[in-house]
């Protein structure tokens, strides 16, 4: 099923996990709910099995080793979380980069989760994948989060037209927007996308104070392209915006990707560089991840 328009036939969204309590997903300590699915195809990725929904081949029913996953009359894959171990065999086999214990659940079931965790949280941040390729059902779940006093955060790689539809904008305090690559050879190769409308979005946050942060991968040995990507984001950015810059590390990239971005992770050092050439042109909030 396509991801356009799911939530206004179904009702549902597609949910890779829910992590109750993070402390890495925005301030303070927060519920991060992850949806599956994501436009972009980035070489980098640390989570390739959260890109594409479940094709119900079946091939990982076999390899499941505690018997978590079967197959339904209808032929679709049906996960038992209660026999599932995560050790994570299903996602090694999937010859289709997805995963099968997705869950397709409702605004309620989503809450009845959030709910558990409300007393000892400050918020809700959506991740993924790409959580606005279903903004309908962003646009509920946060209205019901701002109902328990709780804060709404957007964890996008900025895929969606924020400008064309700021509904969930309106219920939500900002977003964390990931900007990739700004040269649009490298960022057709990274991604898989030219970067105008993830620039397009840069801007638009900014303009409407909807910005909370900022993060961009530096590749070691791409010298070049990440201080294209620093230099173009720091020009942009306030003072006080934060600008988070993640030292590349190899840990969930793809093999097939491993030697062309490098098997070990960039050095500290080499990441400071580009914090300090971004305090010199003005992002005075950038820091190292």
């Amino acid at each position: 099923m396509p991801w356009t328009g799911v939530y206004s036939i179904m009702k549902t969204a597609p949910v890779n996990r829910i992590i109750p309590f993070s402390n890495v997903d925005g301030p303070g300590n927060r519920c991060a709910v992850f949806f599956q699915g994501c436009p972009f195809n980035c070489l980098f990725c640390h989570n390739p099995e959260t890109i594409h929904l479940c094709r119900h081949c079946g091939t990982c029913v076999s390899s499941c080793p505690t018997g978590a996953l079967s197959l339904s009359p209808e032929g679709t894959v049906v996960w038992n979380k209660a026999a599932c171990v995560q050790c994570d065999t299903c996602l090694k086999v999937c010859p289709h980069g997805a995963s099968p214990r997705v869950r397709w659940m409702s605004v309620e079931e989503v809450m009845a989760e959030i709910r558990r965790c409300a007393p000892y949280i400050n918020g809700v941040t959506t991740s993924g994948g790409e959580c606005t390729l279903y903004n309908e059902f962003l646009i509920d779940l946060f209205t019901q989060v701002r109902g328990l006093g709780k804060t709404c955060l957007i964890d996008s790689n900025g895929s969606f037209d924020f400008e064309k539809d700021p509904r969930v904008l309106a219920v939500s305090e900002g977003v964390m927007l990931d900007v990739k690559a700004t040269e649009p050879d490298w960022s057709r190769r990274l991604i898989g996308r030219d970067p105008d409308l993830v620039l397009k979005n840069l801007s638009y946050l900014l303009s409407v104070g909807k910005l909370y942060e900022v993060r961009t991968v530096l590749f070691p040995g791409r010298d070049k392209e990440n201080e294209e990507t620093v230099r173009t984001v720091s020009e942009r950015i306030l003072p006080d915006t934060r600008y988070k810059l993640i030292r590349y590390r190899p840990y969930g990239v793809r093999e097939k990707y491993k030697q062309e971005l490098g098997k070990t992770e960039a050095e500290l050092s080499y990441a400071e560089h580009f914090v300090e050439l971004a305090h010199s042109l003005g992002a005075k909030s950038a820091f190292v991840l």
